[in-house]
């Protein structure tokens, strides 16, 4: 699947006392390009739930902190699948600020039901439209 690109700008609020990014907020930064990607191919979480009855959850993350971002820079998130399961998805995130990485990421999301918190298979639509994605990237 290729890249899907969300800006972020650091805000006050993301910061830590030393002006500089709190770790923690990064995971929030690929939370949101996730949930834009998603969006972006047409379904939205609140719908999701609604409908299909399933939720997404982070599973595991493994987290490399490059270089640190700071108070009011503009950054990039990006958010490709590159392993698709029946019930989970493997991501591979990279914040950067201009051409350089700050941050590169590892999540797995899965997929349960809503109301169990048992895993769920993704609903196919949404499988069938994550794998063309990924075969079409090769």
């Amino acid at each position: 699947m290729k890249n899907f690109f969300w800006p972020v700008r650091v805000y006050y609020e993301d910061t830590d006392a030393g002006g500089v990014v709190f770790y923690a907020n990064y995971l929030k930064f690929f939370e949101r390009a996730r949930t834009e990607m998603l969006r972006a191919m047409g379904y939205e979480q609140d719908k999701l739930i609604a409908n299909e009855g399933i939720i997404f959850v982070v599973r595991s993350v493994q987290v490399d902190y490059l270089s640190p971002a700071r108070f009011n820079e503009q950054l990039q998130v990006s958010a490709r699948v590159i392993l698709a399961k029946k019930a989970s998805l493997t991501f591979e995130q990279i914040i950067t600020r201009d051409d350089d990485v700050l941050c590169k990421g590892s999540v797995r999301i899965a997929c349960l039901d809503a109301q169990t918190m048992r895993p769920k298979a993704i609903p196919e639509t949404l499988f069938i439209v994550i794998l063309e994605q990924i075969v079409n990237e090769y």
